[in-house]
């Protein structure tokens, strides 16, 4: 009978084109994963593989066997990661790290609900921007992040939790002409613009919103951002919740429009795909699930400049 190794070398040299190329994927040596082709082959009575070439091609007989043996080392590795979380037990700690756009009060008001009745899990949070969430993620360092997430990403399951709204603001006296919605990037490029610096070691992606030749002041949050922007020392986008208050009162000043339209961006709990989990875990991402959406509608809408009267 053949073995789970037996199929995961076939596998490897299927996937990289050569013994030599598998042997390192697996890390063992050329001859062992030769060997345990080949006594596959034997037990089988096929051949699985035609070595004539200069690459190793499957024959149609190991075309059908490898459709199957990918099926099956699939669920042996979901097996496995079963396994883990059975050995896991209860997790002493659950590391969780909000983004810069998450809304604290409601979100932290259903983490404080869960926990209640989980006093033996303590909760580790930490606070990172832009794309600093993912890379603690991705880099094993959080169990969880709440932030937006590239969707895209096979590593990664998520649960929408709402939509929040960036929206480009100045304080009023900041422009030296009536601010409209049709301001262009051109007119802004000599106004300082405020950014989030991103907390990432080896940041994923490019800044959003750059005006491009326009002076830059960097600060490490939005909290941050808002009190420059609120004492006339720059502009910039500031996610909606947290400046109400100020597009009510006027203190702050919407300048979305045609050339700065905003943005709306989903909020997500996400995890890894490809880990397991303990059963701590697990609850508090059911819990989560039960609970979505947590955001009021009004946090993902834009907020716009009325267009000045004609005459």
């Amino acid at each position: 009978m053949f073995t789970l190794h037996e199929l995961q070398c076939f596998n490897a040299v299927v996937l990289d084109g050569g013994f030599q190329a598998a042997a390192e994927r697996l890390h063992r040596s050329h001859p062992s994963v030769f060997a345990a082709v080949s006594k596959l082959e034997r037990q089988l009575g096929l051949e699985l593989l035609d070595r004539s070439g200069y690459r190793v091609q499957l024959t149609e007989a190991g075309r059908a066997f490898h459709r199957k043996v990918r099926f099956l080392l699939h669920e042996a590795e979901e097996l496995q990661t079963y396994a883990a979380q059975l050995a896991m037990g209860e997790e002493a700690e659950l590391r969780v790290v909000f983004g810069d756009l998450c809304p604290l009060p409601p979100v932290l008001e259903l983490l404080s609900r869960f926990f209640a009745e989980r006093p033996q899990t303590r909760l580790h949070l930490q606070f990172e921007t832009i794309t600093g969430p993912w890379e603690r993620l991705l880099e094993d360092e959080a169990d969880l992040i709440v932030h937006r997430v590239p969707k895209s990403d096979v590593r990664m399951e998520w649960i929408d939790l709402g939509r929040v709204a960036l929206v480009p603001v100045v304080a009023p006296g900041f422009l030296p002409f009536p601010p409209d919605t049709d301001i262009t990037p051109q007119r802004m490029q000599t106004f300082t613009q405020c950014v989030v610096r991103d907390s990432a070691r080896n940041p994923f992606e490019q800044g959003h919103f750059l005006v491009e030749g326009a002076p830059r002041s960097s600060v490490p949050d939005h909290l941050m951002k808002k009190e420059l922007i609120l004492h006339g020392m720059a502009w910039g986008h500031l996610p909606r919740f947290l400046i109400e208050q100020e597009l009510r009162d006027g203190r702050l000043l919407s300048i979305a429009g045609r050339h700065f339209p905003g943005v709306v961006e989903d909020l997500s709990a996400a995890r890894r795909r490809d880990r397991p989990h303990g059963p701590v875990a697990d609850q508090l991402w059911d819990f989560l699930a039960s609970n979505a959406p947590v955001l009021r509608p009004g946090l993902g809408r834009v907020a716009r400049m009325k267009r000045p009267p004609a005459g």
